[in-house]
């Protein structure tokens, strides 16, 4: 009788702690990926280095460092520590090049301004360069852009190329409208290229399918899907993907003789939230394949 008595005090007990248990760690489970998705996660800087093999690259090009920093969507007071630690992080890099390639507001083009500030103090050897992203139209016109990057000594490239002389050898940079908020005129972005390595600067990736098709592309560096801003761990799945961004969601590819760099981005849009996919910054060394 003590035996059974015994027995039925154990099996209860426990079932019930299981079931509490289950309950309770579930719960502060749930609260603390919301938490840290919400407060930690988004406030966190990744820096990726990669190195990306172009067959057309001269091999006096050979090792020129690109950075490339995207989706801002500036929310001054929240991001201006983690603007500054990026911009800190890129000068002491020195890196050749840097690619801003658009989004840098959401609901309001009065946030440049101060934005443009902060970036103001970016240093590459051979020019910043920025193109718009669907944001940025959405809330303003390609002049408002060109005005406040000239004021911060960034070159603006809305379907527009510019030659660079690089070591002695040409670096055609291109950069085009959005896609999806403007118009993009590539004609116009290839005016004046002749046989250089292109680097082309497209806010979405999508755009990499026809672009690649029609006219040189060397490398592509494109933002606009955050890399999905939330993703399922050690899957790196991300469950919902952006219009014009579902092709090409983050790293890169390579189609042929041409390449796509997606970055993460800096910054959310819609719920300020990041899972598993902390803010990016890139650093991109070139190197030539015959070198």
């Amino acid at each position: 009788m003590l035996f059974v008595q015994f027995n039925k005090m154990q099996k209860t007990p426990r079932r019930l702690f299981n079931r509490r248990n289950f309950m309770i760690t579930g719960g502060l489970a749930a609260a603390s990926c919301v938490s840290y998705a919400r407060y930690i996660e988004p406030t966190l800087l990744s820096v990726t280095r990669k190195t990306v093999k172009l067959p057309r690259l001269p091999a006096a090009l050979d090792g020129l460092v690109v950075a490339q920093l995207t989706d801002i969507h500036y929310k001054p007071g929240e991001q201006d520590g983690l603007i500054e630690k990026a911009v800190n992080v890129l000068n002491a890099e020195k890196p050749d090049l840097i690619a801003l390639t658009g989004d840098y507001v959401t609901d309001s083009k009065d946030v440049f301004t101060p934005l443009t500030q902060c970036l103001s103090s970016l240093q590459a050897k051979h020019g910043i360069y920025a193109v718009m992203g669907n944001h940025d139209g959405w809330q303003g016109s390609p002049a408002h852009y060109r005005k406040g990057f000239r004021s911060a000594g960034i070159e603006f490239l809305c379907n527009r190329g510019t030659c660079l002389s690089i070591n002695g050898e040409k670096l055609f940079i291109m950069g085009t409208d959005s896609v999806w908020s403007g118009s993009i005129d590539a004609q116009a972005c290839y005016r004046g290229h002749k046989d250089e390595t292109v680097l082309a600067l497209v806010h979405e990736p999508d755009v990499f399918d026809v672009l690649s098709s029609q006219f040189p592309v060397d490398l592509q560096l494109s933002g606009h899907t955050h890399g999905g801003q939330c993703q399922i761990p050690l899957v790196g799945y991300a469950p919902v993907r952006v219009k014009y961004g579902r092709n090409y969601l983050y790293g890169h590819y390579q189609k042929g003789d041409s390449n796509i760099f997606v970055s993460r981005g800096m910054g959310t849009v819609d719920a300020n939230v990041r899972f598993s996919c902390t803010p990016e910054l890139a650093l991109l060394t070139l190197k030539a394949t015959h070198s």
